[in-house]
């Protein structure tokens, strides 16, 4: 099976669903897949942690099960979700000048997907 990170940067909650329906199928079917939050794609974790938000229950499952690697600090903090992503406990990212970068990932052998 293969290792794969989704870099997911869209903000717009209807297109960050593939992100997370995307790492969740990969995951079930035996890869070891991640998801990292980028972009303006970081201000969506508030509404994600309300329960009557779309897309809430497979935010909470990635969480759950270990998939989200974690979110841009620089970008968090651009979107005002840095306390957010604190209080969530979600990690903050910041190996490329505040940002998460690829090369650690692909030393590490995973394929990068970006949405």
């Amino acid at each position: 099976m293969k290792k794969i990170v989704i870099f997911a940067f869209q903000g717009e909650l209807m297109c960050f669903a593939h992100a997370l329906l995307n790492v969740l199928d990969l995951h079930a079917k035996g890869h070891q897949a991640k998801l990292v939050i980028e972009g303006s794609a970081t201000k969506l974790i508030t509404q994600l942690a309300v329960s009557e938000t779309p897309f809430h229950k497979q935010y909470q499952q990635v969480i759950s099960e270990k998939l989200l690697a974690g979110i841009c600090k620089a970008c968090a903090g651009k979107m005002g979700s840095l306390d957010e992503a604190k209080k969530q406990g979600i990690a903050l990212l910041d190996d490329m000048n505040g940002h998460p970068g690829f090369a650690g990932w692909l030393a590490e052998g995973y394929e990068i997907i970006s949405m």
